[in-house]
């Protein structure tokens, strides 16, 4: 793992990645079905997801013989995008949405006192995952929760965030940045 790779390459990257196939939304619909069969999966697995996350990766962001963190980020993120544009035309109805970070998103979800605490429970268990797999499984059943309600998601930011979750000495600051968005979010619709 090279640590010379910043969070702010693998949002750039990612950003670019997700541009791409906005750009192609006439012929996206079997991309996005390819890459949501990567979900859950780790980055590498699904020979026929290579070229969608690996080509034009930089160099720098290659892992030796594990995926780096930089390509679970990316690769990550765009498996989740892919599921959440589900049933959605990428083109005009993009979840890819500028700003919209994980902590707000989730919030978003809550619409009543009951869905606080459920919603509450899934945000929780994304936030304490310890291993790219559980946090990747947590997180597919809350962009599920997001796709149903119409909710986007910053993907870039996503990435950049899940680059820095895999590392020791940043994890706490990522859950913390998660928790400021939810609970600004969640005080702000209060008041």
């Amino acid at each position: 793992m090279n640590k010379n790779v910043s969070a702010k390459q693998v949002e750039t990257f990612t950003r670019q990645k997700i541009s791409q196939i906005i750009a192609q939304s006439k012929s996206n619909a079997r991309m996005l079905a390819e890459l949501r069969r990567g979900i859950g999966k780790a980055p590498g697995e699904v020979p026929q997801l290579w070229g969608y996350f690996l080509d034009s990766m930089p160099e720098e962001f290659y892992g030796d013989r594990e995926p780096s963190r930089a390509e679970w980020a990316v690769y990550t993120s765009l498996t989740l995008f892919a599921l959440h544009q589900q049933g959605k035309n990428v083109g005009t109805d993009s979840m890819q949405q500028e700003g919209m970070r994980l902590g707000t998103a989730i919030a978003r979800l809550i619409q009543t006192e009951n869905d606080r605490e459920r919603i509450s429970r899934r945000f929780y268990t994304i936030a304490t995952a310890n291993s790219m797999e559980e946090l990747s499984h947590y997180m597919r059943g809350v962009v599920q929760l997001l796709r149903g309600k119409d909710i986007g998601l910053d993907y870039p930011a996503l990435a950049g965030d899940i680059y820095c979750f895999q590392f020791p000495e940043l994890v706490a600051r990522v859950r913390l940045k998660w928790g400021q968005d939810f609970y600004r979010y969640t005080n702000k619709k209060e008041s």
